[in-house]
């Protein structure tokens, strides 16, 4: 399939943005395209096989927080690099602290942020409402700074 060899990375760096982990990211990608198959004839003839296999891993992922809301994630590099889905190092450190979040906040600032989606198109594709998508983002928002400044004093104090 043309689409998958032209978009599996993307789609790997979509995953890891949702998940924090280069593993789930695999997975929700994997899963995805194996969904997208089966409905290939439908989506294709929409034009907009990426936006539906996004949908989908953005779903997925939310399911996930349906069956585990006490998952405790931690920040563990690969046993080899993925230079094409892990962030720079520059990056790292908002990785670490977008890592450190609840799932949905998480996936709420992925979608705005990453995906540059509005509040109405989050809320629809999360099947929550916009007061919500709102209500997670300041509160992710308001954990990333807290975190990276943190993050900074301990940098400083440290000889």
């Amino acid at each position: 399939m043309e689409f998958v060899a032209e978009r599996a990375n993307a789609l790997l760096r979509y995953g890891y943005a949702l998940s924090g982990n280069p593993h789930d990211a695999a997975d929700l990608t994997q899963e995805a395209l194996v969904r997208l198959h089966g409905a290939w004839a439908r989506v294709r003839s929409k034009e907009d096989p990426e936006g539906y296999t996004k949908m989908i891993m953005a779903r997925l992922h939310i399911s996930v927080w349906r069956r585990r809301r006490r998952e405790q994630l931690t920040w563990a590099l690969p046993e080899t690099p993925l230079e094409d889905v892990l962030p720079s190092d520059a990056d790292q450190e908002i990785w670490e602290a977008l890592g450190g979040l609840p799932r949905k906040q998480r996936a709420v600032l992925v979608l705005r942020f990453y995906e540059q989606l509005s509040d109405a198109e989050i809320a629809g594709l999360l099947g929550i409402s916009q007061g919500t998508v709102r209500s997670h983002a300041s509160l992710g928002l308001s954990k990333l700074r807290s975190a990276i400044s943190h993050r900074m004093l301990a940098k400083r104090r440290t000889p």
